[in-house]
């Protein structure tokens, strides 16, 4: 969740980083946050190839201040790496600040020269071994869920039939991990196309395996809007489906809320990566909803909070813009006997003579 914060790039980094660009020689360029503004926080030579230049890094980061490092790759030397460091021993608003600033750093000297990106949480991050591991792990192929196998499969039948023999399957394309997005598992899948399929008040709670960023399926229980907050995690970021069945606006009505908690305890690379991925959350729940023409449908709005306790239904009713004193001004136009009277137009005003 980046909010503005105010903070800009320095001229001083703009033409610093001008400079090391032109130079070919630095190695790493160092940035802070100082007095509201993104300072160059001094420069470092090459001296061999960026896994050799790595052991300087060690040097350059403090054990308990973050900051952010621009690292020029090897190949092409155009390019640049950006190590975001964040230990895990900083201050909080010093975490919070240095998430929230990352993308007005690239987006102020140019996303075009950022290729590749880490997130550290000690010095431990950005060692030669570490960024070996990051490379391999950028190179693997992505995990596929078994729903994904299944399409791989059928795409690969329909290309050896001409297309015509199944032509009929395209009907049951994946509406999940379409763009960049979290992979979904099967089970997964199923709970949030059963929680739209099902009656009542329920909950689906999913999280994330950062290691192959693919979304687990944590509990999916009975759950009544008043013990909706006790259901989420307090420590760990965390994505919800909350099927509420209420008469909040008059009519009975059940639909789908996605919730996105994130209490501000969680581990900074965490937080990052729920929030990155919400989005993308959100639109593959709705494909999935679609498929079923009987499905209670998603809520025009979703909830963010990062205190799941703060989570009761005046919250609800509030941040999803309900008027329960509408709909109760609307039940008294209705009679005992369930005749809606005429709606009586107000007298205009007389006219002049």
């Amino acid at each position: 969740m980046s909010a503005p914060t105010g903070i800009a790039a320095s001229q001083e980094l703009s033409a610093a980083f001008s400079d090391v660009i032109e130079s070919k020689d630095t190695r790493f360029l160092k940035v802070s946050i100082r007095n509201e503004s993104l300072v160059p926080d001094g420069t470092f030579p090459s001296s061999g190839t960026l896994e050799e230049d790595l052991s300087k890094m060690q040097s350059i980061l403090e054990d308990n201040v973050p900051a952010y490092v621009l690292a020029r790759l090897d190949d092409p030397p155009s390019e640049w790496l950006v190590v975001y460091y964040v230990p895990d021993t900083a201050k909080v608003r010093d975490k919070m600040l240095y998430a929230a600033t990352r993308n007005t750093l690239t987006k102020s000297l140019g996303s075009a020269h950022f290729t590749d990106s880490i997130f550290a949480t000690s010095k431990d991050d950005v060692t030669a071994e570490s960024y070996a591991r990051h490379k391999q792990h950028l190179a693997a192929p992505k995990p596929m869920s078994a729903r994904e196998k299944e399409m791989a499969a059928v795409k690969a039948a329909e290309r050896q039939a001409g297309g015509s023999q199944y032509e009929g399957s395209r009907a049951r394309q994946n509406h999940v991990g379409q763009g960049v997005g979290l992979k979904w598992t099967e089970d997964v899948e199923n709970a949030v196309q059963e929680l739209g399929n099902g009656e009542g008040s329920a909950i689906v709670v999913l999280s994330i395996d950062s290691s192959s960023e693919t979304l687990l399926l944590s509990s999916v229980v009975e759950c009544s809007v008043e013990a909706l907050g006790a259901s989420l995690p307090v420590s760990e970021p965390s994505y919800a489906f909350f099927a509420w069945s209420q008469s909040v606006t008059g009519r009975p009505k059940r639909e789908i809320i996605f919730i996105y908690s994130c209490p501000s305890s969680s581990p900074i690379k965490h937080r990052m990566l729920y929030s990155s991925g919400a989005s993308s959350v959100l639109q593959s729940a709705k494909g999935i909803l679609s498929l079923s023409p009987g499905s209670s449908a998603l809520a025009a709005r979703r909830i963010e909070t990062s205190d799941p306790a703060e989570l009761t239904e005046e919250y609800l009713i509030a941040e999803l813009g309900l008027d329960p004193a509408a709909a109760a001004a609307s039940s008294i136009s209705t009679t005992l006997d369930g005749e809606k009277k005429a709606f009586a137009r107000p007298k205009g005003p007389g006219r002049k003579r």
